[in-house]
């Protein structure tokens, strides 16, 4: 019996389990089956590499900073993307993008922590 490739529907030569004539066209078939999860996932990740950046541009002193809503915003910070909240014993919440957070204060203005 003769196998097809998934992808082009050429003839496979080789073993008898085998599905793809080549690496190209086996990468091929799953970047299609995949495609849509993945551009999610992309998306969400570059968000936060972007907001990662953003509070890494500020220089730290005794490892935190202040800055303005505006600032942040003008950089392009997307406030909905973050990977984790901390809420310390007295109830305040500092919302973190890896290992640098931000922390809302009075009259928009926000300081920026780095978690050592």
């Amino acid at each position: 019996m003769e196998k097809k490739c998934l992808e082009c529907g050429d003839k496979i030569l080789g073993r008898i389990d085998k599905k793809f004539c080549s690496d190209y066209c086996r990468n091929a078939y799953n970047n299609k089956l995949n495609k849509d999860s993945k551009n999610l996932v992309r998306n969400i990740n570059n968000r936060l590499r972007k907001n990662y950046r953003i509070l890494d541009g500020y220089p730290l002193t005794e490892g935190k900073t202040k800055t303005t809503k505006t600032r942040l915003m003008d950089k392009g910070f997307d406030f909905e993307y973050i990977t984790n909240l901390y809420t310390t014993k007295k109830g305040t919440t500092y919302y973190f993008v890896y290992d640098l957070g931000y922390l809302p204060l009075d009259n928009d203005y926000y300081m920026i922590v780095k978690r050592e």
